[in-house]
């Protein structure tokens, strides 16, 4: 997102979904799940309209989890990746930490990506069979 955008139902579908996040997942795959947090944008009517015609796989939001780091692949394995990686060394400032961050993002190991993703399926059965409560301790 652009430093200082208010991210409004509209900037979210026209710019960051439309323009930059789902072309981008397009050249690599025709085929895909897309699932939100319940944040405004993300939970608006239009956005979701627009979710169930651009994406393959559309989660709709009365299927989505609550929110829990347990259950989201970013949260639960990559984020801790490469905030190891990103914070060996101190920034001097924000935009520094932020150029860091993007060039960590790009080293990823694409087969870490996917095994975090992997998991995705097996964390979510586990999560119903705990009646929606903790259940990392038991994977």
């Amino acid at each position: 997102m652009d430093p200082g955008v208010k991210v409004n139902g509209q900037y979210y579908r026209d710019i960051f979904l439309m323009r930059d996040l789902l072309p981008d997942i397009k050249q690599y795959s025709d085929y895909f799940t897309f699932q939100q947090d319940g944040a405004p944008a993300h939970r608006a009517r239009e956005t979701v309209e627009l979710l169930k015609v651009e994406t393959p796989d559309f989660i709709p939001p009365n299927l989505w989890p609550p929110n829990s780091p347990d259950l989201n692949p970013v949260d639960y394995k990559i984020r801790g990746i490469l905030q190891e990686r990103v914070y060996k060394t101190s920034s001097k400032d924000v935009d520094e930490l932020r150029r860091w961050i993007a060039e960590e993002w790009d080293k990823q190991d694409q087969h870490i990506i996917d095994k975090a993703v992997g998991e995705w399926q097996k964390r979510i059965q586990a999560c119903v069979a705990a009646g929606g409560g903790h259940f990392e301790h038991k994977m």
